[in-house]
């Protein structure tokens, strides 16, 4: 398999309100929701970098899509890694991801393999990292 992952899709209680907290509180861009003519077809892509999009989605949504149950979230299933450049950026994308209505988790701090982080959490209880690796260089593309 070639590692072609081009989608993260979150599962969402209140579409309009994790719409609201990605795009104006984090400021990330998108046409708003799209799908609503089509039963469990609602959902809002955002572009993250070049190829890569995350999707918010229904979570009951998901479970007919899948034919799955829909059962309890559990925000430790798995984390969103967003690596930045600087301590300075981690604390800023922290204080952004609070004011817009984010749960902090755990505040910046230094870590012990010598890096920066912080986990917070979305209105649905999607835990992210805000990490900076000394280790890490970024390119961006545009």
């Amino acid at each position: 398999m070639k590692p072609r992952i081009s989608v993260i899709t979150l599962g969402v209680d209140d579409l309009e309100k994790s719409l609201k907290f990605y795009q104006e509180g984090l400021g990330l861009q998108t046409e708003g929701i799209i799908g609503q003519e089509f039963e469990h077809g609602a959902v809002a892509f955002f572009d993250l970098q070049y190829g890569l999009k995350l999707a918010l989605w229904n979570r009951k949504d998901i479970a007919h899509d899948t034919n799955l149950m829909q059962t309890q979230k559990s925000p430790t299933e798995f984390t969103i890694g967003h690596n930045v450049s600087s301590k300075e950026e981690v604390d800023f994308v922290m204080n952004q991801a609070e004011k817009a209505g984010a749960i902090i988790t755990v505040p910046p701090h230094n870590t012990f393999w010598g890096g920066y982080s912080g986990y917070f959490q979305d209105p649905d209880g999607h835990l992210w990292e805000v990490v900076w690796n000394p280790q890490w260089e970024f390119t961006e593309l545009e």
